[in-house]
């Protein structure tokens, strides 16, 4: 297909409201976004320039009802929609720093960063929010108007409150783009930290301008592409890949209606680009080897060959391997297996990118092998978010591939991976010390050990802080082992234990019907609930985790468990916005659990 020529460069758009509206200028008539419409039950499509109008309503309001100063803070709390984007323009546009909020955040922690961050107007998606947020201690002291998607409940009784339909003017007054310098603030997003209080990350126009740039020059993303947008985009991944670099490649984004309807969605819009974390792939994997194993010998024997031969061709097209007379079978074994499971993802998937968290190489193989080319990343949200990424051409997948470019990269003391650039974020608000101590000299401390190999390619070998030191000195990262336990359809969630201590431990969290299935495949007598404390079952859950730790060291074994059922969720205080596990949180409500773990030793 060649390289995209319409591409918007940094200088050219300025800023992000002025990228959006070269955008606009270049190709006004194409569609720019795609959403489910629940009132007429279909798909409906919207052009640049009808972007560009509805995001004039969006900032007369905030100008004129408002009247907010530049600089000044506004958050929103929206599931993925066209709405999310024209809130972010229109403030944009007037230099006002945009908060984004986590949908599923606790009350709690919303009411912290609005306070945090002095935001004064808030853009809800429903009265359900709203009166959550207002029942938080203070009731939002510094927010002067909340905004609400929906219809607003008579019951609620603030002044500040009003619904988007009497908020937006009917038609906008002709405003331009304020003038801003690049280097300016245009977000503050706060990083859901697995201790203590979110941080929240300042990011200027030109950080993610020069990052969504970058990315561009590491894959080819076309006008004729659509992107499926399911991740939030208050996750700085999907915001700068799922955002602005479409709008840099003027390409379209579809909304998916929500992740259980993720399948339908894929099957409907049939993507060319998918941005998700490790989860959503695991989950497919999973479907799939629950379905393997459900089928006849021949039919496990015949997905194993695709897998088999897809991964030797991709192994050739990457000059890492020879021809081998088993690439003959591709033909009919893409027909059998592959075709059908690529099918499943809408059938036109180019390119699916992994970031947020490490994937484990036996899924990225098995996608990979059924041609599903997986492009693994590496970035913080500190760093606008990308610093590394594969390459089509050049596709390591136990790396996170090569540096952006642009960007520099070196391993630092104790191993630690260093990154500078323009993509490095001007610091924590009102965190001086924190910033200082994690950009330092201009270099990005990422608290993740890492090796680079001579061609390049950049392996994270563990993090910092997160390496459990046994009593005999032995060092284990608990990372990869419970993203190994992961990859057994049983177990949903893991921890694993062990500082100081003689051996290790795990609390885990199965999922409900394999554990079920589970017990009266053994014939176990007893509820699901309390066949967690058989001593026969758990030795047999035990026995799934030695096979999925068979190629660790051996005192990198679990030796104890402690099982439930009830899932750790952002609800219950026990995962971050972006789905990462609270060890600390974690270990507080299992404290009896690991106790008894320990006990006697």
């Amino acid at each position: 297909m060649g390289h995209n020529k319409d591409i918007i460069s940094v200088n050219e758009a300025g800023t992000l409201a002025g990228l959006f509206r070269e955008r606009i200028r270049r190709s006004p008539d194409a569609v720019a976004y795609r959403h489910f419409d629940s009132a007429r039950e279909q798909w409906q499509d919207t052009t640049w320039f009808e972007m560009g109008h509805e995001i004039s309503r969006w900032q007369t309001a905030l100008s004129r009802e408002e009247g907010i100063e530049t600089g000044a803070r506004i958050a929103m709390m929206l599931t993925n929609c066209r709405e999310w984007v024209m809130y972010d323009q229109a403030a944009q546009a007037l230099g006002l720093v945009t908060v984004p909020l986590y949908v599923d955040d606790r009350a709690d922690n919303v009411a912290y960063i609005l306070k945090d961050s002095n935001s004064e107007v808030l853009l809800l998606m429903s009265d359900d929010q709203c009166r959550e947020l207002l029942a938080t201690e203070g009731k939002l002291p510094s927010v002067k108007r909340i905004i609400v998607l929906g219809p607003v409940s008579p019951e609620i009784d603030d002044d500040r409150v009003v619904g988007v339909h009497t908020w937006l003017p009917a038609s906008p007054v002709e405003t331009g783009i304020a003038e801003i310098d690049p280097d300016s603030l245009a977000t503050i997003v706060y990083t859901s930290g697995t201790t203590g209080r979110p941080k929240g990350v300042m990011l200027s126009h030109k950080n993610l301008l020069s990052n969504a740039y970058a990315g561009l020059q590491c894959i080819d993303v076309y006008t004729s592409d659509t992107f499926l947008s399911f991740l939030p985009l208050s996750h700085t991944l999907e915001r700068t890949v799922g955002y602005y670099l479409t709008v840099m490649a003027g390409a379209t984004v579809a909304y998916a209606r929500s992740v259980p309807q993720l399948a339908e969605d894929l099957l409907v819009i049939k993507p060319q680009v998918l941005i998700s974390v490790p989860r959503i792939y695991e989950r497919v994997y999973n479907r799939i080897s629950e379905q393997l194993a459900a089928k006849s010998p021949i039919a496990r024997k015949l997905f194993e060959s695709a897998v088999d031969v897809g991964w030797q061709r991709f192994e050739r097209s990457q000059g890492r391997a020879k021809w081998h007379a088993k690439e003959l079978l591709w033909p009919l074994l893409n027909l059998l297996v592959a075709k059908k499971v690529r099918a499943k993802l809408g059938g036109n998937l180019r390119i699916a990118v992994s970031g947020g968290a490490p994937l484990a190489p036996d899924i990225t193989q098995v996608f990979i092998g059924l041609g599903l080319n997986i492009l693994q990343g590496y970035g913080l949200t500190e760093s606008s978010p990308i610093i590394s990424v594969n390459r089509t051409e050049d596709n390591i997948p136990a790396s996170i591939g090569t540096v952006l470019p642009g960007v520099e990269v070196k391993v630092g003391k104790d191993d630690e991976l260093l990154a500078t650039g323009p993509n490095i974020m001007l610091g924590y608000w009102n965190m001086d010390e924190a910033t200082a101590q994690t950009v330092r000299d201009g270099w990005l401390h990422t608290g993740d050990k890492a090796r680079i190999d001579e061609q390049g390619h950049i392996y994270i070998t563990g993090r910092i802080k997160d390496i459990l030191v046994l009593a005999n000195g032995e060092k284990v990262p608990p990372a990869d082992m419970e993203m190994a336990i992961l990859l057994d359809p049983l177990m949903e969630q893991a921890m694993v234990l062990g500082e100081g201590k003689p051996y290790l431990s795990a609390l885990l969290v199965l999922n409900p019907e394999a554990w079920e299935q589970l017990c009266i495949e053994q014939g176990a007598v007893g509820s699901p609930e309390e066949l967690l404390k058989n001593p026969a079952m758990k030795e047999l859950v035990k026995d799934r985790i030695a096979r999925q730790l068979k190629d660790f060291p051996g005192y990198a074994q679990i030796y104890r468990i402690s099982l439930q059922l009830e899932p750790w969720s952002i609800d219950n205080g026990l995962l971050t916005p972006t789905l990462k596990t609270k060890r600390g949180p974690i270990m507080e409500r299992f404290a009896s659990d690991i106790a008894d773990m320990y006990e006697g030793h």
